[in-house]
């Protein structure tokens, strides 16, 4: 399975269930098998780059599983086939994004005039709140 230039999915990794669906269907829906659970091993992958597979691991959130294989269900249509298809491109995708690589982050400092325009905003809010408090002036 082709993702981009560089990485190529081979079919054995790719491990498929067909299962009962929970969608529409109608009577079919009961008697066939149209569901699809993709099972892909990010962990142990050799097709992927280390990158790639840590980023694609996080990006896979709940479908993944503790041994770090990706569960993709697909139920959305009603033939086995369009569920099959459906599924490798949702994790093909899920891939072509994990080779995004993020830009990293560049601390900066707050200037000095938005320091002083916080500072500012707290003298403002300590008076007012000052003003608010009630004097015993022995009343």
């Amino acid at each position: 399975m082709r993702i981009n230039d560089q990485i190529t999915l081979d079919e054995g990794e790719l491990d498929e269930r067909f299962v009962r669906a929970s969608g529409p269907g109608g009577q079919n829906v009961n008697k066939v098998s149209t569901a699809v659970e993709l099972r892909f091993d990010a962990r142990r992958s050799p097709s992927l780059p280390t990158g790639v597979s840590i980023r694609l691991q996080k990006l896979a959130g709940r479908r993944l599983t503790d041994d770090g294989v990706i569960v993709i269900r697909a139920d959305r249509h009603r033939t086995q086939e369009r569920n099959r298809e459906d599924a490798r491109e949702r994790l093909a995708e899920l891939v072509r994004e994990a080779t995004h690589v993020p830009k990293p982050r560049l601390k900066t400092k707050p200037t000095r005039a938005s320091k002083e325009r916080r500072l500012e905003g707290k003298k403002v809010r300590s008076t007012t709140k000052k003003m608010r408090k009630a004097r015993s002036d022995g009343d």
